[in-house]
């Protein structure tokens, strides 16, 4: 964080002393910093096992298993398909 710090001083006077490239760099620097600091908060909480306030994924539905049973009969019967399409041919 400290390394972002100065380097946003730096091209802070930079961007005054009249470089014009360095203003982009005057609001990357503090952008950068932050996610650093949500990225270490992160991997601390993860370290310790704490578990985020994101919501529990919602149970599905009987249409959306129906669904799902459905698609993976379909897919099941196209593999079938395929693999005996691809048996050998005797030779003649």
């Amino acid at each position: 964080m400290s390394i972002c710090a100065s380097a946003f001083g730096i091209e802070l006077v930079r961007a005054i002393d009249g470089n014009a490239l360095s203003w982009a760099y005057v609001f990357e620097w503090p952008l950068l910093g932050g996610y650093a600091i949500y990225m270490w908060r992160r991997l601390v909480r993860d370290e310790r096992g704490e578990v985020g306030t994101r919501a529990a994924p919602r149970p599905a539905d009987d249409v959306e298993e129906a669904a799902l049973a459905a698609w993976n009969r379909y897919l099941a019967d196209l593999h079938a398909f395929d693999a005996a399409s691809k048996r050998p041919r005797p030779p003649g």
